[in-house]
């Protein structure tokens, strides 16, 4: 068996530049461990398809490639455009209807009904995350009529963001509740929810999921200042947290991102919840081979504060180089994963434990994940162990980042897929039930070859009565 290049977890966002067999095969070959379907685009023969191809490529190479089901929300976006990447000049008359009309440089057709009522003169209107900027001049009973005051390049379906209205009051639509349908008939187990405000959001979802014999996994996607707000309500709901700092650019003030960005990781690490860094991270790739410095920085400084994943949207979605982009990505984080134990981060989360404020509630599963840290790090060991039901445990552990791969023994698919989100952690389907782990994952290292007899690995486990998915002990085993 082969180890991934890169320990931080790789989202690719699928579409046209990325659908057929042969992409999606160099995509995971190149480094991606989680496809994401945004269900904005595209209708459900086609994602049903990209589904199917995304199975079909991880399968053929062995991998472990889950899929995120990316659930619209409430978000209002433009219609169909009569030529993608129209040039929307600054200055220009624009007027957005809610009429269905093909999209012109001075018509643009907006998918939400009470538009008209939901903005009002000299207010502003944000497209594409912000990136264009209109200001509304007159207002009728259909159309809003703008002028361009930041021009720029636009594509079918984008988004539409005011800032100081509240346009729906239930984040979850629906709109979203038969996608999640379809997504459970397709078999999918982790949702991305749009717009999520507190944790009830969350908790609706996975009510809808049970009464239909379901269990499922929802990210909450993070890009409204009210989820920041309630968002240790919502990490004790969630499975876990996207920031998706697109659209909360847009809703709260852009230079309070990056702090934003910093906290919610932090949180999300001490909480265990795998946490995904999104939006803009190589967009340059979209139309070049190679991206900026700063977006390169931008990958490494997520990686730095302890995010589990980078996500890659139109990068992989419709950009031109979808396969060098995610090889790009790999690069960036081998290197700081390298260099990460050479940097003191302010927002060490073994500190928080060690010495920090999680040290007065410590829980014998911390304990022990504080000891495979420090074993690993005394001993030089490569692999962790660790059978799992729940993924509560190799989360724990992965949370430290430390240098070595987590190898979670799964029997289930599901959990299987959804560990694929957490930084350094490797899952492994173990096909038939045993009773002793501890001899299954040994004979499992040395067949597969990632390990040889006699190299020392650090097993993780429960030995308590009725004990499998919190750790209360740790051994120094050696491969036989």
């Amino acid at each position: 068996m082969k180890l991934p290049t890169q320990k931080t977890k790789i989202v690719c966002t699928i579409g046209p530049a990325s659908r057929s067999h042969t992409i999606l095969k160099r995509m995971i070959q190149s480094g991606m461990s989680v496809a994401r379907v945004n269900m904005a685009h595209g209708d459900l023969d086609t994602q049903k398809e990209n589904i199917r191809r995304i199975r079909s490529a991880a399968t053929r190479l062995n991998r472990p490639v889950s899929i995120l089901m990316d659930l619209p929300g409430p978000k209002i976006r433009i219609g169909k455009l009569h030529n993608e990447g129209l040039i929307l000049r600054k200055g220009s008359r624009l007027t957005l209807t809610t009429r269905d009309v093909p999209g012109t440089t001075s018509l643009l057709p907006v998918q939400y009904p009470d538009f008209p009522r939901s903005v009002y003169k000299r207010g502003i209107v944000y497209l594409n995350d912000g990136f264009i900027q209109l200001r509304v001049q007159d207002i009728s009973d259909d159309d809003v009529i703008c002028k361009v005051i930041v021009g720029g390049s636009l594509f079918s379906h984008k988004g539409l963001n005011l800032p100081k209205s509240k346009l729906a009051p239930d984040p979850v639509t629906e709109k979203d509740l038969e996608l999640l349908s379809f997504g459970l008939e397709q078999r999918v187990d982790i949702f991305g929810l749009s717009f999520v405000e507190k944790a009830e959001d969350i908790v609706k979802v996975k009510e809808f999921a049970q009464k239909k014999g379901k269990s499922i996994r929802v990210v909450a996607k993070i890009e409204r200042a009210e989820a920041v707000r309630n968002i240790d309500g919502i990490l004790e709901v969630a499975d876990a947290i996207m920031i998706a700092r697109g659209d909360l650019g847009v809703q709260v003030p852009m230079q309070d991102v990056p702090m934003i960005q910093k906290k919610l990781i932090r949180k999300a690490n001490l909480q265990g919840r795998p946490v995904i860094t999104a939006t803009q991270m190589l967009e340059s790739m979209v139309d070049n081979v190679r991206p900026t410095r700063a977006e390169a920085t931008d990958v490494a400084n997520a990686i730095l504060d302890g995010t589990d994943a980078v996500m890659l949207s139109e990068e992989t979605a419709i950009g031109k180089y979808p396969v060098e982009t995610v090889k790009t990505m790999s690069r960036i984080a081998v290197s700081v994963e390298r260099q990460r134990g050479l940097i003191h981060l302010s927002s060490d989360v073994e500190e928080y434990f060690r010495r920090g404020d999680g040290r007065k509630r410590i829980s014998v599963e911390d304990v022990v994940s504080l000891n495979v840290v420090d074993a690993l790090r005394a001993l030089r060991i490569r692999f962790v162990l660790i059978p799992t039901l729940g993924g509560s445990t190799p989360r724990r552990v992965s949370r430290f980042k430390p240098d070595c791969w987590v190898l979670a023994f799964c029997h289930s698919e599901a959990m299987c897929r959804f560990l694929t989100l957490s930084y350094g952690v490797l899952p492994v389907l173990l096909s038939e039930k045993v009773d002793n782990w501890h001899n299954q994952m040994l004979l499992y290292m040395r067949d597969s070859r990632l390990a040889k007899v006699g190299d020392k690995v650090v097993l993780a486990e429960g030995i308590s009565i009725g004990q499998f998915d919190g750790a209360d002990s740790m051994r120094i085993a050696a491969v036989n």
